[in-house]
């Protein structure tokens, strides 16, 4: 990777920043040297795997990863394709429009705002959900046309350096976690290639119509 001047200058900076922000505040690794935000107690070793964080340290730096599933960017983009074909919605914002206060009594002649209650959406705008809702359950079952390949890309940010992953993984425990951390870890280093470790993987409709048992379970 070739470097400006400006740019390199840039990148040393933040590794300097990143270095001093995790000496300032340690992680909590695991014995295996990992950070590890989730627990994976109640998870069945067989479930589907969406998405996961996992970090470690590299030349006294954060290195935290965030991972999906292709199957899981597939899914998002099922919801957004919901919702292009079910078109734009009524500008009812119920949510913030038409709010009801509600009070609690302090002392014998004051009250406190403690709490706003929602109004019910209009007609229309529980027309338009319920389109979507239809849309959406259609194309789950159908799948879309796409296909999600693996990619990497890195972030440098003040405090660790990001990188956002999509791998055909599964992550069910710490040591699969810990699986993603290493191959995260080698990309870093260029060591290997996505390309190298899933040749000619892609996920597309007919891994997403196979896995439909398991997805509802």
């Amino acid at each position: 990777m070739v470097y400006s001047l400006t740019q390199l200058k840039k990148h040393k900076l933040l590794t300097r920043m990143q270095q001093q922000y995790h000496r300032n505040h340690p992680w909590r690794l695991s014995p295996g040297g990992l950070y590890i935000p989730h627990s994976y107690q109640e998870t069945p070793p067989d479930r589907l795997s969406w998405w996961d964080d996992v970090g470690f340290i590299l030349n006294g730096r954060r290195i935290i990863v965030w991972w999906q599933h292709p199957r899981h960017v597939y899914a998002v983009a099922i919801e957004g394709r919901a919702w292009q074909e079910a078109g734009p919605g009524p500008q009812d914002d119920w949510l913030t429009e038409g709010l009801k206060k509600n009070y609690r009594r302090v002392g014998t002649s004051r009250k406190k705002l403690v709490s706003y209650t929602c109004r019910e959406p209009s007609d229309e705008a529980q027309r338009h959900d319920q389109r979507i809702c239809t849309i959406r359950q259609r194309l789950t079952a159908e799948g879309i046309d796409m296909e999600v390949a693996p990619s990497w890309r890195l972030e440098q940010l003040k405090w660790a350096t990001g990188i956002s992953l999509v791998a055909p993984l599964e992550v069910r425990s710490e040591t699969e976690l810990a699986a993603l951390a290493a191959l995260a870890r080698r990309l870093v280093r260029q060591e290997t290639t996505l390309q190298k470790e899933f040749p000619g993987n892609g996920y597309a409709r007919a891994d997403w119509v196979r896995e439909t048992a398991q997805r509802e379970r």
